[in-house]
């Protein structure tokens, strides 16, 4: 598009800047020159994580899946401001995934560090009187399933329906890296070994007073200008819709036929200008720091 559009360009990229907290933090996905870090440029994992769109809508409905355990729950209920900083989870959690997929060894390990020791203050007595920490294994194994399974459903609904399970079985297991550097075990690195998890912890799963608390912050946790707002609710129902079915059952968030074709509907129709604006973005940054080594490999 021409210069007049630039202005608006500037301003959608700001927004989603903001959304994204791509200014945490202080990282340079440019440099060091030629650094893969943790994945690089030839996996599945950037690919799938390089749409802000989609992951935008997977991250949501991840969210809203996390909060069905009552244990991860009761850390988040325990140990986090949400209910004054819900946008700020969501900011940090977008640029965890985004410092560990795009950027330098170094900065993926720093940050991964960084959430270790979160994780190791953490800890405490479930509603139902079961103790929990964030570094428990199996804790970290589920948030990770939940994250990952739900950007992936994202990615086939809105970027790419036609990639090859082949491919989708690479993101799992490319991406079951970072929760084992957390300290995740038995971590599942197949679509099929995804989908026997989920079906087997849906024993575990509640929603009460507390869930639904959370749920309710989450879907109204909307900057106050008018255009993010109802642009950010089009994203929540997205987020809905990606859900299981079971699932959005269990949190009574189920959406009408109608409701469900016009929210993608929706989508489809905002993800262009999305794609259009965002030219800064984590994944094109560091891109460019993959530059160097691509031209390197030319022969002079």
């Amino acid at each position: 598009m021409s210069a007049p559009f630039t202005p608006l360009r500037d301003a959608i990229e700001k927004r989603i800047s903001h959304l994204t907290g791509r200014t945490l933090g202080g990282v340079d996905y440019t440099q060091p020159k030629g650094d893969p870090g943790l994945f690089g440029p030839d996996t599945v994992a950037w690919r799938v994580h390089g749409d802000f769109t989609s992951m935008m809508c997977g991250g949501i409905s991840a969210l809203l899946l996390q909060m069905l355990h009552p244990l991860a729950l009761a850390g988040v209920w325990d140990h986090s401001n949400f209910r004054h900083d819900m946008i700020g989870r969501l900011r940090r959690t977008s640029q965890f995934i985004a410092v560990t997929t795009f950027g330098s060894h170094d900065d993926a390990e720093r940050v991964l560090e960084r959430v270790r020791r979160v994780h190791a203050g953490v800890q405490g007595t479930s509603a139902d009187g079961r103790a929990y920490a964030a570094s428990d294994p199996a804790l970290l194994t589920w948030v990770h399933v939940a994250e990952m399974s739900r950007f992936l459903a994202a990615h086939l609904r809105y970027r790419n329906p036609r990639l090859a399970l082949a491919e989708q079985d690479r993101y799992f297991a490319e991406t079951a890296r970072v929760a084992e550097a957390l300290g995740a075990t038995q971590v599942p690195t197949s679509r099929a070994a995804i989908d026997a998890y989920l079906q087997h912890q849906r024993r575990y799963l509640v929603c009460d007073a507390r869930t639904r608390e959370v749920i309710e912050i989450l879907l109204h946790a909307l900057p106050p200008s008018p255009l993010v707002k109802s642009v950010g609710a089009l994203f929540m129902r997205a987020g809905i819709d990606l859900l299981p079915p079971w699932a959005a059952t269990l949190l009574s968030l189920e959406l009408a036929t109608a409701e469900r074709r016009a929210v993608r509907g929706g989508i489809r129709t905002i993800a262009p200008v999305m794609r259009w604006a965002v030219r800064n973005g984590s994944y094109r940054r560091a891109m460019e720091r993959m530059q160097a080594r691509e031209q390197a490999r030319q022969p002079r």
